[in-house]
């Protein structure tokens, strides 16, 4: 569980020499050191070790890993003189944060830069990455980059343009790469609030901590390390805020968040005084909302304050006729880009592309054809400039029957085929009628199969 936090903390900064995720005893459950000319330690020496046995120099009281484990407080930017098991000695800038569930430290996170000899006395810091995004008007997406054909998303596409004309707070549903900050940017690109600043913040797994000081800005002393410094509600005061993932974001913050947005005024972490704000909130969940609220990861006060407008994007297996359309949309961009003269894909390329499911969505798709236009030397894209996953799935499904041949009927695998089809199908809409359509079959067939079933 730890370990998931590693690739957000290397999101976070702009430049780091090392980085170590340790347990709630203080065991390093993860190592790396971009630096090995500075910290000689590597992995093996490190891992399911304790910090005060890596650094036998340290205390409870002058390792920030250990302190952050005692009191939960971040500490940023304090310098610190390790000296490995090894006998090495070095200066290092730390910034330790804790890795909360729930309302228990579950371990820390602690990143590092090692300072050289000559740099030990300046006034050196581990800073943030801009990683909001703030984009001006002209570099938005709009509804035209929406592209598509199908019914749908044609009915989204009118439903962003009205309720782009209000104020109120909007929340997205759809799978990972069906395309929710293109619809968020959309939005904001055709408000009135379109010349104020557009902000998007990712809030998937960032340590409570780290995204309240994000989110709401510090000021100087409030922890160690703690500067002025302006959060995401103040830089996109005027316009629009979009926070994705928001059912990755840790409870604790959400209350804050509810709290905000209901009072139209923030306060800085360690800050006295309230600051106004007025910012339109789009949000985006990559799962059923209700789903997280029952398993207590979202809100239900904040679900109900953040979705007083609500879009659910489908996926792209359920826009099937938008697949031939984007192809030839993400040809004609890489053409464009790579100087290329794609012209298309071949008609076994075609068949692979109707026939898979696309998990990973339009952001999938447009994976795949990049890829393949760094492999395709002719003016087609084929199967073999295609990802070997893509080619190898009627070798996997194939390798599913042939072990039940000889073991199960045909009309038992056929059966059972049809009723996890139909399951399906219930899962994903709110009545039998719905269901019926989806499967292109008459209720009272749908009806049928079900109490045969037992569904």
């Amino acid at each position: 569980m730890l370990r998931r936090y590693v690739e957000q903390i290397l999101g976070i900064y702009n430049y780091i020499d090392g980085l170590v995720v340790a347990n709630k005893k203080g065991i390093i459950e993860y190592f790396i050191t971009y630096r090995p000319d500075v910290n000689k330690l590597k992995e093996e020496d490190v891992v399911g070790k304790h910090i005060l046995d890596v650094y036998p120099e340290l205390t409870p009281e002058t390792s920030s890993i250990m302190r952050v484990l005692k009191d939960g407080k971040p500490i940023f930017n304090e310098m610190q003189h390790l000296t490995t098991n090894k006998g090495q000695s070095f200066y290092a800038v730390n910034s330790t944060m804790p890795i909360v569930s729930g309302e228990d430290i579950i371990g820390v996170v602690d990143v590092s830069r090692y300072l050289e000899p000559e740099a030990q006395r300046q006034n050196i810091t581990i800073a943030f990455k801009d990683n909001a995004l703030t984009k001006g008007k002209d570099e938005l997406y709009c509804l035209d980059d929406i592209i598509t054909n199908d019914n749908m998303m044609l009915e989204i596409k009118d439903k962003i343009l009205k309720i782009s004309k209000t104020n109120s707070s909007v929340l997205v549903y759809g799978a990972t790469g069906t395309g929710k900050e293109l619809v968020a940017q959309s939005i904001h690109r055709h408000s009135d609030r379109c010349d104020m600043p557009f902000v998007s913040q990712n809030c998937a797994a960032i340590p409570s901590t780290l995204l309240e000081s994000i989110l709401f800005g510090t000021v100087k002393g409030s922890y160690t390390g703690a500067e002025n410094k302006t959060g995401l509600f103040e830089v996109a005061h005027g316009g629009t805020l979009f926070l994705d993932e928001i059912n990755s974001m840790e409870i604790s913050v959400q209350a804050k968040i509810l709290k905000a947005i209901e009072e139209k005024k923030i306060r800085r972490v360690g800050g006295l005084d309230y600051i106004n704000i007025d910012v339109r909130i789009v949000s985006a969940v990559n799962e059923d909302p209700h789903k997280a609220i029952k398993e207590g990861r979202l809100r239900e006060d904040l679900f109900y304050r953040l979705g007083v407008v609500q879009i659910n994007l489908p996926s792209l297996k359920d826009r099937r006729r938008d697949v031939k359309l984007l192809t030839g949309y993400f040809i004609d961009k890489y053409n464009r880009q790579m100087g290329r003269r794609i012209i298309g894909i071949s008609e076994k390329a075609e068949e692979i592309f109707n026939s898979y499911s696309w998990p990973g969505n339009v952001r999938e798709l447009k994976n795949v054809i990049e890829g393949a236009f760094n492999l395709t030397s002719g003016n087609l894209i084929q199967e073999k400039d295609l990802p070997d996953y893509l080619l190898n799935r009627d070798k996997e499904y194939e390798g599913r029957i042939e072990g039940v041949l000889g073991k199960v009927p045909l009309n038992s695998m056929v059966e059972d085929f049809e009723k996890k089809i139909i399951e399906i199908a219930l899962g994903k809409t709110n009545s039998m009628v719905e269901a019926a359509k989806l499967l292109r079959i008459s209720k009272q067939l749908l009806k049928y199969k079900i109490d045969k079933y037992g569904l």
